[in-house]
This record gives structure tokens, C-alpha cells and sequence, in this order.
């Protein structure tokens, strides 16, 4: 089986090849290759020397298929673009890749048969992971995969039943609220898309209960998609039903930038007339354009709690579902009014 590219015949360097340059059989290459594997270290030498000559690599892919399990691992996101996702898929990228893992990135659209059809396919490439960045598995796939041994395990998702990392909302809205009740803020509105996902309507639902149980309402207003075009559209909406607000949590800080650039666009003064925080802390969120008060989510932190979950996964399938908090942390910036 070809492994590796060899650019003059355009295909790629076979181990038989390695095996016949070092004089060796091809049993012998593939030991060597093989972590733990019995092999005379002057045999060994002599295929290292000739793998480096030819430019050969192991053909991992072909080893998992043959171990009916590959190293991919299935990343299953919408709005890949957008800059928290990023963020996200990056530093799983990079901690799959330090576990020696292949992260596929699959981008889906909107419905549940979206999300199957990407899960079966990595199921066909026997893919030993799925996290589910955006969008949640139906109930017949989630079977299907636990037939396969194929674990599964959402990231900010609210399902339960699953492995799963997720931050704190709750905790986050309650120290947007304490920020913003100490800055003096009375009129409290919510910032969020017309269809929230399970975090979003959490965050919302967090702040509107934390607010109530003390004295205060909290309007909430939901506009769009959970983007810039979306917290403009919010913040129009703010500002043409009834006395402006004091106060905007935002469930994400491009909703926030785009409520920021509105109550700007029409004369409010950020912080005085209005105070804004946001939920992310994107790398937008420090620029001196809009230095936006915001709860930081770790994305390095999910990342390796996603690797320990799959760790343990494997090494104990039956245990029950693991589910892990991660602490969110309040960025302070020029947003809030300073203390009263």
C-alpha cells in the first residue's frame, strides 16, 4: 500500500520500497514503525536511514482502517466563520493534534438532517470522535454511534445524556448583573437572536431570573441571528418601544458590537447613557474601537477538557455521561460606568 508521495513518479513511497532500499523486509519497516515492536537496532538503523532517504511516512490512515478505527476525530460546526467558533476550532484543533488525533472540520447547515448526515459520514471513515460544536444528534444517531463505540461529545450544547463541556451561563449573566447593578443601572434589557441556542436562552433566562429576584425587569428583546446585523436590529427595537434601557447584556459580544454601533450611531454616550457587556470576549472585543466589557470563555480550557472526556470515554465506555462547568470571568473594559 503507497504511503507517502514520491514526487518523480508521482505517487507515493511505498514501505516496500523503504524495505528493499534498507535490504530488510517489509515486516521489518513496519515494526519499525511500530511503537513497542521487537526489532534489532541495527535493522532498525538501516530502515530509518532508508525511510529518510525516500522521504516515507507511516500511512496512518490505512493502520486505523485496518484496526477498524482511524485518528480522525469529527468537528461539526455552523458559522465556522464567526470569531468565537474560530477561536474554538482552533484550539481543539491543536489539542486533537497534540493527541496525535486528524480533526476533520465538517461545516453543516441549520436542521437536524444536516447534523446525521455529517455523523454517518464519520462513522463510514470510522472516525474514533464527533464533538458537536453546533447543533445536536438525534436520539436513532446517538444509538447508532453507541452500537459503533463511537463517542460523542457536545460543547455548549444543553442537552443531557451526552458528554458534554459547557461554560457557566448562569454563573456569567449573574456577574454581568452585578457589574451592571453596581455602575447604578436600573433599566435593564437582554440582547438576543430570534432563535436561541440552549447556551443563549440560558444566558437570557439567567440574567432575566437574577435581575427579578432583585426588584428588577429585565426587557428582553431578540432580533436576527446572533450577530453584528442582529444586536443593530436589537438595539433599534430597544430604543423605539418605551424609555431607553440603562443597561444591555448581550448574549455574545458581535450582538454587542452591533448594539454598541447603534446607541452610538444616534448620539447615547457608552458608558453614560448606556452600559453594555457582552459573552465571548473575541479578540474585537480589546480593540480600542470598542473596548467592550465582556465575559471571557477559555477556549484552551474547553479544548482540553474535550480531551479528557474522550480519554476517559475510551478507556471506560460504560461509565455514566460526563458533563463539565467551565468558569467564565468578567473582562472589565470601558463599556460599564465605573462604580457608585
Amino acid at each position: 500500500m503507497s504511503d507517502t508521495r514520491d514526487s518523480s513518479q508521482g505517487r507515493f513511497v511505498s514501505a516496500q520500497a523503504v524495505a528493499e532500499r534498507a535490504g530488510v523486509s517489509r515486516s521489518a519497516v513496519s515494526r519499525a514503525f511500530t511503537p513497542g515492536a521487537s526489532i534489532a537496532p541495527a535493522t532498525l538503523a538501516r530502515v530509518q536511514e532508508a525511510a529518510a532517504a525516500l522521504g516515507y511516512q507511516v500511512n496512518d490512515l490505512a493502520r486505523g482502517l485496518l484496526a477498524n478505527r482511524s485518528r480522525l476525530v469529527g468537528l461539526v460546526t455552523s458559522d465556522a466563520d464567526s470569531p468565537f467558533r474560530a477561536q474554538m476550532i482552533a484550539a481543539l484543533s491543536q489539542a486533537l493534534l497534540e493527541r496525535a488525533n486528524v480533526p476533520v472540520i465538517i461545516s453543516i447547515g441549520p436542521t437536524a438532517e444536516d447534523v446525521a448526515n455529517a455523523s454517518r459520514q464519520l462513522l463510514r471513515y470510522r472516525a474514533e470522535a464527533t464533538v458537536f460544536l453546533s447543533g445536536s444528534p438525534p436520539a436513532s444517531l446517538v444509538e447508532l454511534t453507541r452500537r459503533n463505540g463511537q463517542p460523542l461529545i457536545l460543547v455548549n450544547r444543553g442537552e443531557t445524556g451526552l458528554d458534554s463541556v459547557h461554560c457557566d451561563d448562569r454563573d456569567g449573566a449573574q456577574q454581568a448583573f452585578e457589574a451592571l447593578r453596581m455602575a447604578g443601572a436600573s433599566r435593564f434589557a437582554v440582547v438576543n437572536r430570534a432563535n436561541p441556542s440552549p447556551c443563549l436562552a440560558v444566558r437570557e433566562r439567567s440574567f432575566a431570573e437574577i435581575a427579578a429576584a432583585s426588584g428588577f425587569e429585565a426587557k428582553i428583546v431578540r432580533a436576527g441571528l446572533a450577530d453584528y446585523d442582529g444586536g443593530q436590529e436589537a438595539a433599534r427595537q430597544l430604543l423605539g418601544s418605551g424609555p431607553a434601557p440603562d443597561a444591555v447584556f448581550c448574549v455574545n459580544d458581535l450582538m454587542a458590537f452591533g448594539a454598541l454601533d447603534h446607541f452610538r450611531g444616534v448620539g447615547l454616550r457608552v458608558p453614560a447613557d448606556v452600559s453594555v457587556i457582552g459573552f465571548d470576549d473575541v479578540p474585537v472585543a480589546a480593540w480600542s474601537s470598542y473596548r467592550l466589557t465582556t465575559l471571557r470563555q477559555d477556549p484552551g480550557r474547553i479544548a482540553r477538557d474535550v480531551v479528557s472526556i474522550l480519554d476517559r470515554r475510551l478507556g471506560d465506555p460504560d461509565s455514566p455521561p460526563i458533563s463539565v462547568d467551565v468558569p467564565v470571568r468578567l473582562v472589565v473594559r470601558e463599556t460599564v460606568r465605573a462604580r457608585r
